[in-house]
């Protein structure tokens, strides 16, 4: 076996690891509840008080809830361990829920879009003091559940996430009470549809720049900010290694980046210096690339495979 990694997780790490787990599900089932409740209380108040605007951020907060219950059930699901009926384990669950979530929450963007613009067209009183009210509560309550996960964000990835729903939240909620006090003071109902345009077109522009990332790693793409060619060079540069072919850069979970390569050395005397060969290539590449999974063939110079195209579909 290989000298083991610096940054390799020593058992102190996974009860670290396993104890932020823990704390992360907690926090993302409590944030859950708590959206789901607000989301009730301003339906309902929207409808009673006929605002767009209220129910659009409502219909907003519902999608963000669901999105957290999705990412508390996919964290969980992540972290079973693999058999032989899943050799590569569970790890894609997130990017799954991540895809699911962003899907919907553009659904969720056109229908806000159309009904903008139908209300433009057939606008309805909208009772402002109720939604300035509710919508002053609603941001209360995003900005306790922000508090709620913010403690572990810098942690977890997944909770960044969640902690970056709930500020959008909040910012929604700011943008109902602008509505509220326009009707209230002023009595200009057109300002709900246009602030649920503002607020459908939020939704459309998060969904769709956040959906492209995900779509790119459960296609298995090249993860973002490595560059095959560059790679290739690196191992190219390794002492008894003449080249490399049919290289393969991909992704099971976020930040976890596995390589595949054909790697053509120089005669050896003994397989103790092909081993050695092999160990040099796999701790530049997790020194310098963060690349801790690679599965490496070894080939001798002169007898290598006849395809020796950096990049060779499987």
């Amino acid at each position: 076996m290989g000298a083991r990694h610096p940054d390799a997780a020593s058992p102190g790490s996974h009860e670290h690891v396993g104890t932020l787990g823990r704390l992360g599900d907690r926090a993302l089932l409590g944030a859950t509840l708590v959206n789901l409740l607000l989301t009730v209380v301003q339906i309902v108040a929207g409808v009673l008080a006929g605002s767009l605007a209220l129910v659009a951020d409502a219909v907003h907060n519902l999608s963000d809830a669901l999105a957290l219950a999705i990412a508390w059930g996919a964290r969980r699901i992540a972290r079973r361990p693999a058999h032989t009926g899943m050799t590569f384990g569970y790890a894609r669950a997130e990017p799954v829920a991540a895809l699911v979530n962003l899907t919907t929450l553009v659904a969720i963007g056109l229908y806000l879009l159309w009904e903008a613009v139908v209300r433009f067209f057939a606008p309805e009183p909208v009772a402002g003091g109720v939604v300035l009210v509710v919508a002053a509560v609603a941001l209360v309550i995003d900005v306790a559940t922000a508090l709620l996960v913010a403690r572990l964000a810098r942690e977890s990835l997944n909770i960044r996430a969640a902690l970056l729903h709930n500020i959008a939240d909040a910012l929604g909620s700011v943008a109902v009470m602008v509505v509220g006090a326009a009707v209230w003071a002023f009595g200009w109902f057109w300002v709900d549809p246009l602030v649920t345009l503002l607020i459908a077109a939020y939704v459309l522009i998060h969904g769709l720049r956040e959906m492209g990332p995900v779509v790119r790693l459960l296609m298995g793409g090249t993860p973002a900010g490595l560059d095959p060619a560059e790679v290739a060079a690196a191992i190219r540069r390794v002492p008894g290694v003449t080249g490399v072919h049919h290289l393969h850069l991909w992704s099971l979970a976020e930040r976890e980046v596995s390589l595949e390569a054909h790697v053509e050395v120089a005669a050896v005397a003994s397989v103790a210096e092909l081993e050695t060969v092999k160990q040099r290539v796999k701790a530049m590449l997790a020194e310098r690339f963060a690349i801790r999974h690679s599965t490496l063939e070894l080939e001798l110079a002169g007898s290598a495979c006849p395809e020796r195209e950096l990049v060779v579909p499987h």
